[in-house]
């Protein structure tokens, strides 16, 4: 499964930012490997250098077989935002591969 980690300039994403959410998504996602071929995250502060609660923004996108699924979580931190959308994508990938043992 291949990991890519997108940020934009407002957040700080530097290797060890990346190698941490990398290894994060591989260890919690790793039983899709059969159906994922593909994890984009996009993490984003909304407000640019303004703080207002829940501007930091992720979308995580996992590239299947069959097509694209994505998931999105806003909150105070990047990680917090991360970790949200990272318990949503595994949410609807347990549905997605209960749905395809159902046929």
């Amino acid at each position: 499964m291949l990991v890519q980690i997108h940020t934009d300039k407002n957040i700080e994403g530097g290797s060890r930012f990346s190698e941490f959410f990398s290894n994060e998504i591989k260890n919690e996602l790793a039983r899709f490997d059969e159906i994922v071929t593909r994890i984009e995250v996009h993490v984003s502060d909304e407000n640019g250098n303004k703080s207002t609660p829940n501007d930091k923004k992720c979308v995580i996108e996992a590239r299947e077989k069959k097509q694209p699924i994505a998931v999105t979580a806003t909150a105070d931190s990047a990680e917090k935002a991360f970790f949200e959308a990272l318990e949503k994508i595994q949410r609807v990938l347990d549905t997605t591969v209960e749905k395809i043992k159902e046929h």
